[in-house]
C-alpha cells in the first residue's frame, strides 16, 4: 500500500498540466477583466496624466485619472482577473490604489514618496491566457493596474 502511494502522486502531478482551462475567455487581449463567476467585466481602460509638482514639489510627479469612480465596480475584497496577453505582458502589470479626489483619482510619486504596488499572482492558464490576483485582500476604494513603465491604466473599484 505504502509503495502505491508515490506512484499515485506522480500520475497526479503529470495529469495536472494535461488539463486544458475552459472557463470564459476575454472577448479582447490586453485588456484585464473582472471574473465574476462565469461573467467577465471589461475594466476602465484609459490613460493617467501627468501633473508636476508644485510650490517646492517640482521632483512629484501626479497621475490623474479623470472621474471620481471606475465604471468597472465589484464587491470582491479578493477579485480575480483574466488577461489575454498579445502586446502587453502579464507579468508586467502592477496594481495600485488610487485616491478619489476633487473628483478625480489620482496617485503621488516622489522621490522621497514612492507608492508601492500591492503584489500580484500571476498564473497562465493556456497560451497567452492568464488569471491574475492580489495577492492581499484590497479594502474599499479606487485601484489601477498599469503596465510598468507606461500611463496606460486599467481601472476598478472594489466596493
Amino acid at each position: 500500500m505504502l509503495r502505491r502511494i508515490p506512484i499515485l502522486l506522480l500520475v497526479a502531478v503529470c495529469a495536472a498540466p494535461a488539463q486544458k482551462y475552459s472557463g470564459p475567455r476575454p472577448p479582447m487581449p490586453d485588456l484585464p477583466y473582472l471574473k465574476h463567476a462565469e461573467d467577465l467585466l471589461p475594466t476602465e481602460a484609459t490613460e493617467a496624466k501627468e501633473e508636476k509638482g508644485k510650490k517646492g514639489r517640482k521632483d512629484d510627479l501626479l497621475y490623474i485619472v479623470t472621474g471620481p469612480n471606475s465604471s468597472a465596480k465589484t464587491p470582491l475584497a479578493s477579485p480575480v482577473f483574466l488577461f489575454q496577453s498579445d502586446k502587453l505582458a502579464a507579468d508586467k502589470l502592477q496594481l495600485f490604489k488610487l485616491e478619489s479626489k476633487n473628483g478625480r483619482r489620482e496617485i503621488l510619486f516622489g522621490p522621497k514618496k514612492r507608492p508601492q504596488p500591492i503584489r500580484l499572482d500571476v498564473t497562465r492558464l493556456d497560451g497567452n491566457l492568464y488569471r491574475i490576483e492580489a495577492a492581499e485582500s484590497l479594502e474599499r476604494g479606487e485601484y489601477s493596474i498599469t503596465p510598468e513603465g507606461s500611463n496606460q491604466v486599467f481601472c476598478f473599484q472594489v466596493f
